[in-house]
């Protein structure tokens, strides 16, 4: 997502993962495509802890695709809250199996649309 991201002109993508090597690639793919003027992280370690050193700023827009069977959810969707990622007119967007959600969403946000792919499904949240 990140790489599709550059490629529509943003100016700044974050990516968070918790594999060395997997962050490696992904820096790699993300230069290939990255203009001059754009600018581009990966950060690895737990992006729950990695989500509080981004508070510098307010993101337009967040995906989140953890593995499916992970219990990340809550604690990601909670931390976008806390620590104020999502801009005010910003979308966050969660990718998960649409038979295993059971996250708990923060009142804070707000669930604007889901779409259902065969076996994932993407919801996006802005704030309520």
């Amino acid at each position: 997502m990140g790489a599709e991201a550059l490629c529509r002109g943003a100016s700044l993508v974050v990516g968070i993962e918790q594999m060395g090597k997997a962050c490696a690639i992904v820096r790699q793919n993300w230069q290939s495509v990255a203009k001059s003027g754009q600018e581009f992280r990966v950060v690895r370690g737990d992006v729950v802890k990695r989500l509080a050193s981004l508070t510098e700023t307010a993101f337009d827009r967040i995906y989140f695709d953890p593995p499916y069977a992970s219990d990340l959810y809550e604690p990601v969707l909670r931390s976008i809250v806390e620590y104020q990622l999502l801009a005010p007119d910003g979308e966050f967007a969660v990718e998960h199996d649409p038979k295993q959600w059971t996250a708990t969403e923060p009142p804070e946000l707000e669930r604007i649309r889901e779409k259902v792919y065969g076996n994932t499904a993407v919801r996006f949240y802005r704030w309520a």
